[in-house]
């Protein structure tokens, strides 16, 4: 069974090759998001960022329904080579217009 001890020591230590135990120099600074922050000249423009979001949206999912679409006619072109690379006449789909 593995036991687990606690830390105790109150700074981390390095084992050297010579035997001797040394505190590790200077200990990271916890890393926060405010380096990365920068005033802003102007207000964020909430609706014009919904706008585009919406946008982006609709741009996928056109994408999407158009790659299904391409999906679906490809298959359907393939069964119906193969209907004719086997020699059969009746591959053909007839569609009759409703009355």
């Amino acid at each position: 069974m593995l036991q687990f001890r606690p830390r105790t020591s109150p700074s981390p230590t390095v084992h050297r090759g010579n035997g001797t135990v040394q505190p590790l120099r200077g200990a990271p600074k916890p890393l926060d998001l405010s380096r990365y922050e920068q005033p802003r000249t102007e207000p964020d423009d909430f609706r014009h960022r919904m706008l585009a979001n919406i946008a982006a949206l609709a741009f996928t999912i056109a994408l999407t329904a158009i790659g299904i679409w391409l999906a679906v006619s490809i298959a359907d072109l393939r069964r119906t080579q193969d209907c004719v690379l086997m020699g059969r006449r009746d591959c053909a789909k007839i569609t009759t217009p409703l009355i």
